[in-house]
């Protein structure tokens, strides 16, 4: 009988990220979701990623406690208010202050840790540089220079036991043709959380991550069955 291939898979609870863990699922990887308890103020999304997880037949799932809170500098991890309706230029100029300083850095350092440590050369992240928020860690060229240093940093790597990739199928996709591909997959919207700051368990549907959803949807003709607030 024939190994699959291991692959690393960033899940975070949000659309993006469970799009990403369904065509990992889909072409065939053994996936091993790793998803972070990192003093974000929406912690409510390492729910949904346990449900998205469960319901892709994501057997090893581990979350990773760190606590980014300590430095702040980021309305996720600190008392900084989350911008709430602004408009689409407004949230495409500029990186907004959700952004997390050096977190997919971070996030990725951990999973090429994962990786190493289980003889996985794949690492799958749901980052998108086509409807994004102005995040610099969301580009095509930190990935590049990340998977460069991967392969450097490594002892699997130096030694020649594998070539690290960064996966990132969604990277140049609108959030409406990440709806539609999700869909294809059959992934269940419901089970996913996108917003920066959620109440009581449910999307604002006002901040900017709730907008960018919501538009891609409307974009893709369907209705998002995540609840919301308002």
């Amino acid at each position: 009988m024939r190994t699959r291939k291991k692959a690393i898979v960033l899940l975070s609870g949000g659309m993006d990220s469970a799009t990403t863990a369904a065509i990992a699922c889909k072409q065939g990887y053994d996936v091993h979701a790793l998803s972070f308890s990192y003093g974000q103020r929406q912690h409510v999304e390492l729910e949904r990623a346990r449900l998205v997880a469960s319901a892709l037949g994501i057997s090893d799932h581990r979350v990773q406690n760190i606590d980014l809170r300590l430095f702040g500098g980021s309305a996720l991890t600190s008392d900084i208010p989350v911008p709430k309706e602004r408009s689409e230029n407004e949230i495409g100029n500029g990186i907004p202050v959700t952004y997390v300083p050096a977190r997919n850095t971070v996030f990725l350092s951990f999973a090429l840790a994962f990786a190493e440590s289980i003889a996985a050369f794949d690492l799958f992240i749901g980052v998108n540089a086509v409807d994004y928020s102005g995040y610099p860690d969301c580009r095509p060229e930190y990935i590049e220079a990340f998977e460069r240093m991967a392969n450097l940093a490594t002892a699997a790597g130096v030694e020649g036991k594998g070539t690290f990739t960064i996966h990132t199928p969604l990277i140049a996709l609108t959030k409406a043709e990440i709806v539609k591909k999700g869909m294809e997959l059959g992934v269940d919207y419901a089970n996913t959380l996108s917003c920066y700051d959620p109440v009581n368990g449910k999307a604002c549907g006002r901040c900017d991550a709730c907008q960018l959803r919501l538009k891609g949807f409307r974009e893709a003709g369907v209705s998002d069955p995540a609840p919301y607030a308002a």
